[in-house]
């Protein structure tokens, strides 16, 4: 009985032991900002990363919605946020290999130290469930009959929804107008309501209003179970498989032995076994990007987002 006991007690103080060393922060706070409104697609796993902050690691963190100028705002402050390493900013791509384009932009790409990469949400192109478009091939008809008049909804400027509005008028050969929201969560009402004919969103916004809004194609390589019956691009005769990458960023001047820990962090709230299982039924493709590929990752992503923007007529 003594031995069982002993064992027990071991096994509890080894837990123990191992969620305090997995805190890279136990006396303080993880400042987690997300430059886009709520709702939408970075906010809801920032919220879903806190919880599991909190309740397995003990470790604190308050996320804190910071929106304005389709990101930019957050983005172009980034590097005068303290750089103790608590205070972290939600990153997108191609956003901020795109965004810096613009006139008026305040930051550069370079600017944007990312140390983690978690996710990956796929095209998805989407009309209200009361839209007289019931597929892919009657949106792009009538499309194809009036030149400019389809509009279709997304998040931001020069974000993946912008570019992917973008690759449809090229690889269809249509001309669809793209209107930009603060985020995705702004824009659900717009679709819902048919104010714009439909939306360039991503896969997890499909099935999560998928009572309330129809999906016309995703660009995935295979078709979702939650959605079984909607097509692929690919299925649609159009090489896309595509989408956004969302990660986390923080302050360059942030020691580097602090952002070490800090992308370790993130990498172990990644790897939870039920928050990994929440994403994917979600329609969030995971990925694990931690600090130390990040330079061949953002190698590989940046030429890819210049071509699309090139191919699409934004830049020569």
């Amino acid at each position: 009985m003594k031995v069982f006991s002993l064992i027990k007690l071991a096994v509890l103080s080894f837990s123990f032991i191992s969620v305090v060393s997995a805190q890279p922060f136990p006396d303080k706070t993880i400042q987690y900002i997300i430059p886009f409104p709520p709702a939408g697609e970075s906010d809801l796993v920032a919220r879903y990363q806190a919880d599991i902050s909190a309740k397995k690691f003990k470790q604190p963190m308050v996320v804190m919605n910071r929106a304005g100028a389709g990101g930019a705002l957050v983005w172009s402050a980034l590097n005068t946020y303290p750089a103790d390493g608590t205070t972290v900013v939600g990153v997108n791509i191609p956003h901020t290999i795109l965004q810096p384009l613009q006139e008026g932009i305040q930051y550069k790409t370079d600017d944007i130290n990312a140390i983690y990469y978690y996710h990956f949400t796929p095209d998805a192109l989407m009309v209200s469930a009361d839209s007289p478009y019931k597929t892919y091939q009657e949106l792009i008809a009538a499309a194809k009959k009036d030149p400019g008049k389809i509009n279709l909804a997304g998040s931001a400027q020069y974000s993946a929804n912008h570019m992917a509005v973008e690759r449809l008028n090229q690889l269809a050969g249509v001309k669809i107008n793209y209107v930009p929201f603060k985020g995705t969560g702004d824009l659900i009402t717009a679709l819902i309501g048919m104010h714009v004919d439909g939306a360039m969103g991503y896969l997890p916004l499909a099935i999560q209003q998928k009572s309330k809004v129809r999906t016309l194609a995703i660009a995935t390589e295979k078709r979702n179970p939650a959605l079984p019956d909607v097509p692929t691009f690919k299925e649609l005769g159009l090489n896309w498989v595509d989408g956004a990458y969302r990660g986390v960023a923080v302050p360059k001047a942030t020691p580097l032995v602090l952002q070490q820990k800090m992308s370790d962090y993130f990498a172990q709230l990644n790897a939870d076994p039920e928050t990994k299982k929440k994403l994917e039924d979600s329609g969030f493709v995971i990925v694990d990007i931690p600090l130390s590929k990040m330079p061949a990752f953002m190698k590989e992503k940046i030429p890819q987002a210049m071509e699309d923007a090139k191919n699409a007529g934004m830049i020569k």
